[in-house]
């Protein structure tokens, strides 16, 4: 018979329906020492909450990144008390950071974790993830046509941007070189070398040449070295990367910022030990790439806690969520980049998000117990199947 919209009682079993085909999605305060963003924020989770769907938050999830949970509530959505509340009711839970071990028995079949995997850099998480039989969707491996990695992206610009300003910070640390980069006329200008000319190397070496710092980026790539020299108008030197020419342009460096990466794999050593053995003295070293295990063979994860160390005089900062230190413009580029994905997933279910948004298939980096990245695979000798959804 003919279906009457104007019919309270069939609007009633329409309203069921919806109701039934709600996606619980959730949001947990990350526990990852000094990480203070939250994977959405207040105005996100109204969005959600608009599209109809249920939307969890640990209690303080956002206070870090200053979002309180009466904004949330505000936007619709539910506060609950404890991390575990929000694990078990989500269907889609969102996160900044890997999952920890203290996370690892929260994962199970059918639930999605959409955050920054890095899987690459741990085997252990990747074999954890692929026993529990989650779907773990990485924000890092979203890439476009064009190679362009779209929810990696506004994290890069600010890790690029605090990689220059920490290791101006350093420099000038007690031991460091007591190096401006830019100092009074007469003086020579700090050199800066960046290893990688991608967005945190563009990022690093943009704001480094506006400060007035001696900048070579190098990149084994010629395309994105002659974007980058037409953008600052030759402002800086770009080299093309061997190891010679690494050894060569870091033995006089102040800072090198380590800025390489392999999409979903793990980074190369390009800056090698007898390189940094051969630094001066108190020069600074910042490795970016340290989320993928790092692309400088002598540094080692620190935290925010405590983010350097000296080794053979040089010093090494190599903290993987260098974007909590700006917690809150984290937050905001973040949830700008991710919700339309978020979105997506909620309101159609993975497999009809990745038909609409083909790009979402090389986010799933392991689903129903496989593996399904092949830079994560490759990595540490781990058979990858076809995704199958």
């Amino acid at each position: 018979p003919p279906r009457d919209f104007t019919n309270p009682h069939f609007r009633g079993m329409i309203g069921g329906w919806l109701r039934e085909a709600v996606m619980v999605v959730a949001v947990v305060r990350e526990i990852m020492l000094g990480e203070r963003r939250v994977a959405l924020t207040p105005a996100g989770a109204g969005q959600l909450v608009a599209d109809g769907h249920r939307v969890l938050v640990e209690q303080g999830a956002g206070n870090g990144a200053s979002f309180t949970d009466a904004e949330y509530i505000a936007a619709g959505a539910e506060v609950l008390r404890s991390a575990g509340e929000a694990w078990a009711g989500a269907d889609l839970l969102l996160k900044v950071k890997e999952p920890l071990p203290d996370e690892y028995h929260y994962l199970r079949p059918g639930l999605q974790v959409f955050t920054y995997l890095h899987l690459a850099g741990s085997e252990s998480l990747t074999r954890q993830m692929v026993a529990s039989g989650v779907t773990g969707l990485a924000y890092e491996t979203i890439q476009l046509p064009d190679r362009s990695l779209p929810l990696l992206e506004p994290m890069s610009v600010v890790a690029g941007r605090l990689a220059l300003q920490v290791g101006m910070h350093y420099l000038l640390h007690e031991q460091g070189r007591g190096v401006m980069l830019a100092g009074p006329p007469g003086v020579p200008q700090g050199q800066v070398v960046v290893l990688g000319a991608g967005k945190v190397g563009t990022n690093a070496a943009m704001l480094a040449a506006r400060l007035g710092a001696r900048v070579t980026v190098l990149d084994v790539q010629a395309e994105p070295l002659r974007r980058l020299d037409e953008l600052l108008d030759g402002r800086v030197s770009t080299v093309f990367s061997t190891p010679a020419a690494v050894a060569e342009a870091t033995a006089t460096a102040d800072l090198v910022i380590g800025a390489v990466l392999v999409a979903g794999g793990r980074a190369p050593i390009v800056l090698q030990e007898t390189m940094v053995r051969a630094m001066q003295p108190g020069a600074v070293i910042c490795d970016v790439a340290i989320d993928q295990g790092g692309c400088v063979a002598t540094t080692r994860a620190t935290t925010h806690l405590h983010p350097i160390y000296v080794l053979h005089g040089v010093v090494h900062y190599a903290v993987p969520n260098m974007p909590a230190l700006a917690p809150r413009t984290s937050t905001l580029a973040l949830t700008n980049a991710t919700l339309p994905y978020v979105r997506q997933i909620a309101g159609r279910g993975l497999a009809a998000a990745i038909a609409a948004r083909p790009e979402l298939a090389g986010g799933v980096n392991c689903h129903a117990g496989a593996l399904t990245c092949g830079p994560v695979g490759e990595a540490f000798g781990i058979e990858v199947a076809p995704l199958a959804l």
